[in-house]
């Protein structure tokens, strides 16, 4: 297990001993708490968040008998953040091969992966990369532009090079160091995030700290260059669609659960019900009176439909520490 500086355990945004891996010369920042002899569970942030988002979760869900881990995806949180590369692109296929490497180096075990939104993503991703690391998967929600206009399956050579040169140019052309700073430090940001909850977010200043911290890194508008051409350039078998075909296919998918925020206005319900009805095998829970972020806004509901599916699929037994209330 690679060396850590570890801090003291405590609870809110920065809950867990935090340390930090390096992997192909990324430093990456991670935090755990729990029991050493309990199964792992990986909690895996969002869009513009990081482990500190799990605020809510990471107490709970270790008292329920799981040893939690929180990972920062390269370009996010405490992590590093680079920008455009020639040889590696910034997108779910890369935080998918990060996951596996914390997996194998750091957890040690397969696990539970937990994930928020492009945290999802990055969970189904790592289970079809390296599925021998994966026990379960549960995306609260599963996000993908794919999912509404799939990828063609054969694009004529000419067509790609040319979105690529495109989606390239006009992301070079943004003033992302003029914008980002902007957002971060305005009322924006409070704006912004305020879609992705129903309840009224304006006096969780924990909430806006968290988000903002990251994004007023000096290499924060580099990092969301190079994950905007990644993410826009991704191959078709990167996609959540292909992705859930390949898991489909396996010889033995991971039990898969989707946990929806009723009124989640950023990726709509809509989309996880198809989901679901396309591939029977994964298991559909709404929450009520939450947006795109159940287990921040919703945590109660949140673990109480987590750990009920766990319970079933896995068979571990939790401690005392949640009661399952219906």
């Amino acid at each position: 297990m690679p060396a850590t500086t570890h801090q003291p355990a405590s609870t809110g945004a920065d809950w867990g001993d935090a340390g930090t891996w390096t992997w192909q010369g990324f430093r990456c920042h991670w935090r755990v708490l729990g029991a050493s002899s309990a199964p792992a569970l990986v909690l895996l942030h969002g869009f513009g968040a990081s482990s500190s988002h799990w605020r809510h979760n990471a107490g709970p869900l270790a008292n329920a008998g799981y040893r939690v881990y929180g990972l920062d995806l390269i370009g996010f949180g405490r992590s590093d953040q680079p920008g455009l590369q020639r040889r590696m692109a910034l997108d779910n296929r890369l935080w998918g091969r990060q996951l596996a490497a914390f997996l194998e180096q750091v957890v040690q075990s397969p696990a539970v992966l937990v994930g928020n939104s492009l945290g999802g993503l990055t969970a189904l991703t790592t289970a079809v990369l390296a599925p021998r690391l994966v026990a379960a998967v549960a995306a609260a929600p599963l996000p993908d532009p794919a999912l509404i206009k799939p990828i063609a399956l054969r694009q004529k050579r000419r067509t790609r090079q040319l979105r690529r040169a495109t989606v390239t140019v006009l992301c070079r052309l943004l003033p992302l160091e003029l914008v980002v700073p902007l957002i971060s430090r305005t009322p924006l940001l409070k704006a912004g995030l305020q879609g992705a909850y129903r309840r009224p977010i304006g006096m969780d200043k924990e909430l806006l700290r968290l988000i903002a911290r990251p994004a007023r890194r000096i290499t924060a508008a580099r990092a969301l260059r190079a994950m905007s051409v990644g993410m826009a350039l991704r191959p078709r078998g990167a996609t959540a669609p292909a992705l859930l075909q390949r898991l489909r296919q396996s010889p033995q998918p991971p039990p898969m659960l989707l946990l929806w925020g009723r009124d989640d206005h950023f990726v709509p319900l809509l989309l996880g019900e198809r989901v679901q009805s396309e591939h029977p095998w994964i298991e559909l829970k709404v929450v009520e009176n939450s947006g795109h972020c159940p287990h921040d806004e919703t945590p109660e509901r949140f673990h109480q439909e987590l750990l009920h599916w766990l319970d079933r699929n896995l068979g571990h037994e939790h401690a005392s520490g949640i009661e399952h209330q219906a």
